[in-house]
């Protein structure tokens, strides 16, 4: 089966469309299964910015910035302007990619809106690639056209020597863009026909497993993801203010601090800064009531708590590592919040399984999302019985579909995403995460969870990060090791190796404890702040065969 029973394309550049993966192996998407419907023809701007206005919602606040706030309705005439301005002076037409590189910026927030109106398909970047790092997607996704923060153009100019495919570059921030913008008749634009399976994003992975593979995601996708997981987990409301600390680049961030707010006729709002001790300042400022972050950054804010005032918060979401139940219990004591942990993926868009704050339990990631499908099976796809560790698989409204990649072919089986993930599922249906499935440690016999002994590392006063892996062993196959970045204050010798060691024997199995301790400066990390244990697991492997 091909694509022809995708529905009539609005696209006139059909790239996105011809690269999309065989239709047999797509995963099984069903909307109706999930209580969700859309009309065929889908242009999601109209929905997260025009209906608003329509509906007389136009000054309410829509992004709050550094140094500017726009209403809903200043919002829609900033996208119209973009829009026309791809349309009108840069020659884009509906399917071409344009490439985005900002930080999380009421611009880039506008970018992204006139890009998706005008039919186009964004590839966003985080702030913190390189040259060679933003060649890749150039040359992936075949992008013509990009906009950019001119206080981050030079790695972009610097790829463009490594991607002959990107021939032009337009700025903001140093007026180019703007004067572009600032002509009469551009305050109005009609948003492309497009359908609603036109593919409208194409998100890179962050590369915690290797080389970045392109996802390609629909209209209907950006809307699914906050009917199902943002209506019926998150629940929050219109009078709430959203922050966050991921880059929009991350489906992550472009959810949980855009997506989920301006669906609901919220306000999201973007800091200069999103550090956790400027994150926290950004909260007590603008008395912010939704947190997306990661967990080490609820970790580093409990230290803030005593000189921030961040009772205006009344949901925190965390997402984009495992949770360590140290980490839930000392938020909720210092705050008396529950922290909100999900799963997602970059395949999946955003989080699909995670539990409503009536129903949390702690040390549990929680139940599959209203609208999504999740099992454990074992390497032939076989259901598992609850209690046994197995791969997660995951179905629902969105699903994998890579940009021309056959590792489509390895991350579904028979209509199921296989997301990479060990879990348990218990008699109640809570699953509970034990690992990715290649962080997984087997010395002498046993099992053991990388993840689940950085969480008991963490709670150790002088840890401040760790990262743990196995190392090649003669005789026992691989052992634990951990690497550790100390706390200030803290001396890494061989007596704080000991103690760090008794203490995991103390806080779970004994035979789980690192057998190698290695102090660090630095950890290695995705542009989206990632543990990247691939990285560490060459490291251990070539000091092992260095010894």
């Amino acid at each position: 089966m091909g694509t022809a029973d995708l529905m009539r394309s609005g696209h006139v550049d059909s790239f996105a469309r011809d690269n999309l993966p065989p239709r047999e192996s797509w995963p099984r998407l069903d909307l109706a299964a999930a209580g969700l419907s859309y009309p065929e023809r889908l242009n999601v701007v109209t929905e997260f910015v025009d209906r608003h206005v329509a509906e007389g919602r136009g000054e309410r606040d829509a992004v709050i910035g550094p140094s500017e706030t726009w209403s809903y309705r200043a919002l829609a005439e900033i996208v119209n302007r973009i829009a026309n301005v791809l349309t009108r002076d840069l020659g884009m037409v509906p399917g071409n990619r344009v490439l985005l590189r900002a930080a999380n910026t009421p611009m880039m927030v506008a970018t992204y809106f006139a890009v998706l109106k005008a039919g186009g398909v964004v590839v966003a970047t985080m702030p913190m690639l390189r040259a060679g790092e933003l060649a890749y997607p150039i040359r992936k996704a075949r992008i013509g056209l990009a906009l950019c923060d001119a206080t981050l153009v030079d790695e972009l100019k610097a790829a463009q020597q490594l991607a002959a495919e990107l021939s032009t570059i337009v700025t903001w921030g140093d007026g180019e863009l703007e004067a572009l913008m600032d002509k009469a008749g551009y305050e109005s634009f009609e948003p492309a026909d497009t359908a609603q399976d036109d593919v409208c994003l194409i998100a890179f992975t962050s590369g915690t497993t290797g080389e970045p593979k392109g996802t390609m995601h629909f209209q209907r996708d950006l809307l699914a993801i906050c009917d199902a997981y943002g209506a019926r987990v998150l629940q929050a409301a219109p009078d709430d203010r959203f922050i966050g600390s991921p880059p929009l680049a991350f489906t992550f961030g472009l959810g949980g601090i855009v997506l989920f707010p301006l669906r609901i006729g919220a306000a999201c709002i973007l800091p200069a800064k999103v550090a956790p001790p400027d994150l926290a300042e950004a909260i007590e400022r603008h008395r912010a009531t939704v947190c997306f972050t990661a967990p080490t950054a609820y970790r580093a804010m409990l230290g803030k708590l005593a000189e921030r005032d961040l009772s205006s918060l009344r949901i925190c979401v965390s997402a984009g590592e495992t949770l360590p139940k140290a980490t839930f219990d000392a938020w909720q004591e210092a705050t008396g919040l529950p922290l909100m942990d999900g799963i997602g993926a970059t395949e999946m868009l955003h989080i699909f399984i995670g539990a409503p704050r009536g129903k949390i339990r702690p040390g549990s990631t929680g139940l599959p999302v209203p609208g999504y499908e999740a099992k454990v099976v074992d390497e032939d796809g076989k259901e598992v019985p609850d209690g046994t560790p197995g791969r997660l698989a995951v179905r629902g409204p969105t699903g994998c579909r890579y940009l021309a990649d056959p590792r489509q072919a390895k991350y579904i089986l028979d209509g199921w995403n296989v997301t990479g993930d060990t879990y348990l599922r218990d008699g109640d249906g809570y699953f509970w995460y034990q690992a990715r499935s290649d962080d997984m440690i087997i010395s002498a016999g046993y099992n053991i969870a990388g993840p689940e002994v950085e969480a008991s590392l963490l709670t150790h006063v002088a840890v401040a990060e760790c990262g743990v892996v196995g190392a090649p062993c003669p005789e026992r196959g691989q052992i634990v090791k951990a690497y550790v970045l100390l706390r200030e204050g803290f001396t890494g010798d061989a007596a704080l190796a000991k103690a760090l060691q008794e203490h995991v024997k103390a806080t779970i199995a004994p035979y789980k404890y690192p057998r190698a301790i290695a102090f660090v400066t630095t950890l290695p990390k995705t542009s989206t702040g990632k543990l990247q244990r691939f990285a560490l697991r060459e490291i251990a492997r070539l000091e092992a065969s260095a010894s």
